[in-house]
């Protein structure tokens, strides 16, 4: 059944009634009246609708059922994610978000490629609609939040509500991931993870003395959009979040 992501604007009590979405039901999905959809609002509720009109520029449908929306973790991860080139950086939102992170920071650190805190308000539309259509086919009950980009000590001075803060560091070798999330409470958790080169010593420390434990992810190196979605599986797994 396909998802979409609307407006609480768009569901009136029993009917729905979506514009935006038209095209793609209409002409990509070629939906037809009576057959069914899920909706998301975003605020953690699911309705399942059938719809009853599909015109052009308009799509109307009776919600069938409403329910509470699964595949929230109950472990939150924010994911401070270095900026890199935008193939890599797009790659770690679809995934990380298919995963179960909740929230974004791109961080301009001392390495990074990109260098400008100010961004293109089309560039942040377009992450959020690959984080909508990720969270979509993965079927989530909400779509994870991204912040404007911002320097590491402006990132850092964010992490002081987080009962559990971590950052990669291929040099933490003898502190693995599962060893640094003992006596941590995970019930959100903070994640920085650097770019291509990795953090320098003195952003390490500067995380350090904030309360964050450095950790490795083994001897070997992995790509910084591999660290992110492993380091993000991993955080979950511990957390029993993707037991069957």
């Amino acid at each position: 059944m396909q998802r979409f992501f609307v407006s609480p604007e768009d569901i009136r009590g029993n009917e729905i009634v979506l514009r935006k979405q038209a095209h793609q039901i209409r002409d990509v999905l070629r939906l037809k009246e009576g057959e069914y959809i899920t909706l998301l609002d975003n605020e953690g509720w699911e309705y399942e609708v059938s719809l009853t009109k599909v015109g052009r520029n308009e799509i109307k449908g009776e919600v069938i059922e409403k329910r509470k929306a699964k595949g929230q973790p109950r472990v939150k991860i924010t994911l401070y994610q270095a900026m890199t080139a935008r193939e890599k950086f797009e790659w770690v939102l679809q995934k990380c978000t298919e995963v179960g992170v909740v929230k974004f920071v791109p961080v301009i650190t001392e390495r990074s490629i990109v260098r400008d805190c100010k961004i293109k308000q089309n560039k942040m539309e377009r992450w959020r609609q690959i984080i909508q259509e990720a969270a979509e086919q993965s079927h989530q009950g909400r779509m994870p939040d991204i912040s404007p980009p911002v320097t590491f000590e402006k990132a850092i001075e964010k992490i002081d509500g987080y009962g559990c803060k971590l950052i990669a560091s291929p040099a933490a070798e003898s502190s693995n991931l599962r060893n640094c999330l003992k006596g941590f409470n995970c019930g959100e958790a903070a994640l920085f993870v650097g770019p291509e080169g990795g953090f320098t010593k003195d952003e390490i420390k500067m995380c350090v003395e904030k309360g964050a434990r450095a950790f490795s992810l083994g001897e070997r190196i992995l790509r910084t959009e591999t660290a992110a979605v492993v380091a993000s599986a991993l955080i979950l797994y511990e957390s029993g979040e993707l037991e069957g």
